[in-house]
This record gives C-alpha cells, structure tokens and sequence, in this order.
C-alpha cells in the first residue's frame, strides 16, 4: 500500500495526480490538503470526480489541512507555491518518507544564490536542499532511485531539456546558438484567475510573456550545462496561447560541423532508444501536443533549415502529465522501486 498525501490537492497539478494515482496498479492510499477548500471533498471542486472513489472501495476525496496530511503519510507531493515547501519537506525526511515537489523549491540543489534571484526567497536550510535531487529521470534516473527528496522539473524546462540532451551529449550543437521558443497552454498558469488568464483577454492570441526574464530560464540553462560538461545560457521565450493543455517548444542550434538530416535523426533515436516515454518521430513528421494530450509522453521530431546549417527540434509534452504530475509518478516509481512506467501508460487520444 502507497500511503500518498498531496498538499494542494486543489490545484491542477494536484487534481491530475489525484486522476493518476487512482489509475496507479499499486493500491494507494490517499490524503488531501487543500488551504482554499479545507473540509469539503475533491468532488465538490471537480466534479468529474464524483463518486470515483467510492467505487474504488475507498473514502471520498476530502480535503483536509497540511498537518493532518504530513501526520498520516510517508509518500508526499507538494504542489504548493514556490517557497512554502520546506518545512513539509524536513517533516517527511525525517521520519524517512519520500518527498516530492512540483514548485521550484528544490530544483537548484544547493544553489540559493539563483533561487533568490529568481524567486525571491531564501533557503532556511541548506544542507536540506543539497539531499534534494533534479527529477528528469532521463538525465538522473540512478539518483532518483536511491533519493528522499525530489525536485520535479518545470514543464517548459521539460521540454526544452529532453529537446537538446542527444545532441549535447553528441557535441552536434554550437552551445553559443540555442534558441528554445515554447508555447504552453494555459493550464501552465495555475488555477488561480489572472487578467492575463482570463478568457477574453488570452483567447484568440499568442501572446508572448516574461521575455528574457522567464524564471524557468535558469533551470534551462543549469541542466543544459549539466548535459553538454559546459556552461550553457540559451536565448528562451515562451508563450501563451488559447488551449488547455500542452507544451510545443521548437528549438534552434547552429551545427559546429556538417551534419545531415539522417545523421540529426539518428542520434535522437539512438540516444532515446530504450527511454520508455520518449517518441522520436519518423523523419517528415512534426510532433504535435495533440500527439501527447493525457499523456506522459514527449514526442520529438527533427529538422533542417533549408540551408543545412541550422538544426530545428519541436518538443512537446503535456504540460500537467510529463510537465508535472505524471513525471512526479515517474519519479515516485523510480524511488520505490517499482516498475517506472506504473501508472503511466496512458495512450492519448487520437483527435
């Protein structure tokens, strides 16, 4: 038994690791935590929900305050804003649960000058955040096995990574010419309304935002560095466009040396030959985030520019599945050592 709480639980990516973790092979045991909604059940705010867990043959969905959640469980996911995971966190450690978090709060290791920068807020302890580690299982899947504390990854970070990692690895990218251009649906912004989120002013625009300054930008570039053995800073912009979900990122790198198409293709699907949520596409097709909806999927396909200089990768993924809550699974799997694709074997729908 998976004895699983989720602070936050109200959230999106909280709702859709509820939706997972019901659908997990394993049983799990769930409690919720919801600051907004203390007291009434997950069915109330998401009635798509109604009824799924007593036919389960467990107790509805109720939510409950954090403490109660942290008192009962030693698996926990915190999807509560950036800069209030801590304390969960060493409570979890300490009795030598697994810990999980879907914010930034533990993305950077031990790197407090960077989260401060960009998110404003201090470590209150250091040697916590140095347990903690990055949560791509395709770049750190042995540390994941063996970690207590998991920072998952952002979702355009996600894509942006999984997007360039072959050709880091292979030397087949001039470092000096990345360019990520990611477009995210508008899940991406949370549940909470926003001027920006709202129906009228988002719908029928691509609207880009935070350009040069997307706090996501630094964790692009710490991980690319990671992979390539040298520092990266890329140039990424990403936009708002009018759907739910989704992340399509098409991304750019001049060749340092000739390449062809054929040889581009082969060093994705090689590299990612045995990574079982990772979809190279057939050489003249372009992944789509329709391709991937519901899913835990990435789907990366590769291309020239017309004069063969330029290589041009599209990336994308679900944002609240691999860009969120299905990675958490993922990672969750890995820690317990259970098989890694548990729970995750969503086929997405065809239109």
């Amino acid at each position: 038994m998976i004895n699983a709480g989720i602070l936050g639980a109200s959230g999106y990516a909280g709702v859709e690791l509820v939706r997972l973790l019901l659908n997990h092979p394993e049983p799990v045991l769930l409690r919720l935590s919801s600051v907004s909604f203390t007291g009434k059940t997950l069915e109330d705010v998401y009635p798509s929900l109604y009824a799924i867990a007593s036919k389960r043959g467990i107790d509805a969905l109720r939510l409950e305050n954090a403490e109660a959640v942290l008192d009962a469980c030693d698996v926990v996911f915190s999807c509560l804003p950036h800069g209030l995971a801590e304390t969960a966190a060493a409570k979890i450690l300490a009795k030598g649960g697994l810990f999980i978090d879907i914010s930034a709060d533990f993305r950077f290791g031990d790197d407090e000058e960077t989260f401060k920068k960009w998110y404003g807020k201090s470590y209150g302890s250091k040697e916590l955040h140095a347990q903690a580690v990055y949560g791509l299982p395709e770049l750190n899947r042995e540390k994941i096995r063996k970690a207590r504390l998991i920072g998952n990854p952002g979702c355009y970070p996600t894509s942006a990574e999984l997007g360039l990692y072959p050709v880091l690895r292979a030397g087949l990218a001039d470092l000096a010419s990345i360019v990520v251009d990611s477009a995210s649906g508008v899940t991406g912004a949370g549940r909470e309304p926003s001027e920006t989120t709202h129906y009228p002013e988002c719908a029928g625009a691509i609207s880009p935002y935070k350009v040069g300054a997307h706090r996501h930008q630094p964790e692009i570039d710490r991980y690319l560095s990671q992979m390539a053995g040298e520092p990266i800073s890329c140039v990424f912009t990403p936009h708002l466009v009018p759907m739910n979900r989704g992340i399509v990122s098409t991304i750019y790198f001049r060749f340092p040396k000739p390449v062809t198409l054929e040889e581009l293709w082969r060093s994705y699907t090689d590299f990612y030959a045995e990574e079982p949520f990772i979809r190279v596409l057939p050489l003249g097709q372009t992944a789509s985030n329709r391709n991937v909806v519901f899913s835990n999927f990435c789907d990366l396909s590769v291309h020239l520019s017309s004069n063969g200089k330029t290589g041009i990768v599209v990336s994308t993924i679900d944002n609240m599945v691999k860009g969120a809550a299905g990675q958490a699974v993922q990672n969750m799997n890995l820690a317990l050592g259970l098989p890694e694709t548990a729970g995750l074997s969503m086929i997405p729908p065809a239109f």
